[in-house]
């Protein structure tokens, strides 16, 4: 199945394509089951009261935050600023060389 390739890992960024938050990215603090994941981004979405998501609602980037992954796995909490940092770093990094390569004069 296709689906087994988009199943997000904890650290990982996802772009939200449903409700309220649509179009807005965040990180993926826990993978709830098969079909749900915990997300927050450290500003309007807290550590301490994350967004519970469907899989389906969810497009999963490339890009995951060691950061955030390694904070996680150690120590089982994350820091809102830290949350921050990484969205801040992906969206410099990846967007912006995606913006640059991705540009057709046309």
């Amino acid at each position: 199945m296709n689906e087994n390739d988009s199943v997000p890992r904890i650290g990982q960024v996802v772009r939200i394509l449903q409700g309220r938050e649509a179009g807005q990215y965040a990180l993926v603090l826990k993978l709830i089951d098969d079909r749900y994941v915990l997300l927050a981004d450290g500003e309007k979405r807290k550590y301490d009261r994350p967004k519970k998501k469907n899989l389906h609602h969810i497009e999963v980037m490339d890009y995951i935050s060691p950061e955030v992954q390694n904070s996680l796995l150690e120590t089982g909490r994350v820091t809102n600023g830290k949350l921050r940092f990484a969205i801040t770093k992906f969206m410099n990094e990846i967007v912006t060389d995606f913006k640059k390569g991705d540009r057709r004069d046309g």
